[in-house]
């Protein structure tokens, strides 16, 4: 006899509703990669499963709502990649740990593209995210942004000026926050640029833009990575 404290069993109903919406979903993904996230169509997701159109919309009542699931998902996954990462590196090894994160960056796009495409690409026409995607969508920079302030911490220091514009500080108030202890004007203001250079060189190459210019992707990356942790002060 389960005891009161034990979980209470999943219904059939429960399981078959589980087993369908990862069904939908899975479905809407190869929609990505076939037509893309503006043509995305819940009467194609239910031609795919062989459903009737409103037995989907008792799942997802509109595209927009498939969409938000489908990125929500997506900045879930990536945040986890880098977290297990950078998490397996011991905490004094600062450079570790953030080339640790930056490598799960890139594997997790390279092996999923059209998600990343659908997180960091081009807005989708018509849709705008909702609040339910700003947690998960914190996720993957909190990593960065731990990293950055557990070396302000350790009092290493960055490259450039020390002391940041009154208007710039106020101008990063929500970074500032995000973490406690709160990471200092001049950490937040390289973390950002660290942060943007990443993902810039990653959209750069998933979106074909270095074709022919790097030979490399791999090798450039890891360069990439250790340039930004310099800057950072990591390497010390």
């Amino acid at each position: 006899m389960p005891t009161t404290d034990s979980p209470a069993p999943r219904t059939a109903r429960a399981v078959a509703r589980a087993e369908l919406t990862r069904a939908i979903l899975d479905s809407a993904g190869g929609q990505l990669a076939e037509v893309g996230p503006a043509a995305l169509s819940l009467r194609a997701v239910a031609r795919d499963l062989g459903m009737a159109s409103s037995a989907v919309y008792r799942y997802f009542p509109s595209r927009d709502a498939l969409l938000t699931a489908l990125i929500v998902e997506a900045y879930d996954a990536l945040g986890a990649a880098m977290e297990e990462a950078e998490g397996a590196v011991a905490r004094g090894d600062l450079k570790g740990r953030w080339r640790a994160a930056g490598e799960a960056l890139r594997g997790w796009a390279v092996a999923h593209p059209h998600q990343y495409a659908l997180t960091y690409g081009s807005p989708v026409p018509g849709y705008a995210a909702p609040r339910d995607t700003v947690a998960p969508a914190l996720r993957p920079p909190l990593v960065l942004l731990g990293v950055v302030r557990d070396a302000q911490t350790a009092g290493r220091t960055v490259e450039g000026p020390a002391r940041v514009a009154a208007a710039e500080r106020t101008a990063l108030e929500p970074v500032l926050a995000l973490l406690e202890p709160p990471l200092e004007a001049a950490h937040a203001v390289r973390a950002l640029a660290a942060w943007s250079t990443l993902f810039g060189h990653l959209s750069l190459e998933l979106f074909g833009h270095l074709h022919g210019g790097v030979l490399d992707y791999e090798t450039h990356w890891t360069t990439v990575v250790d340039l930004t942790a310099a800057d950072l002060g990591l390497a010390a």
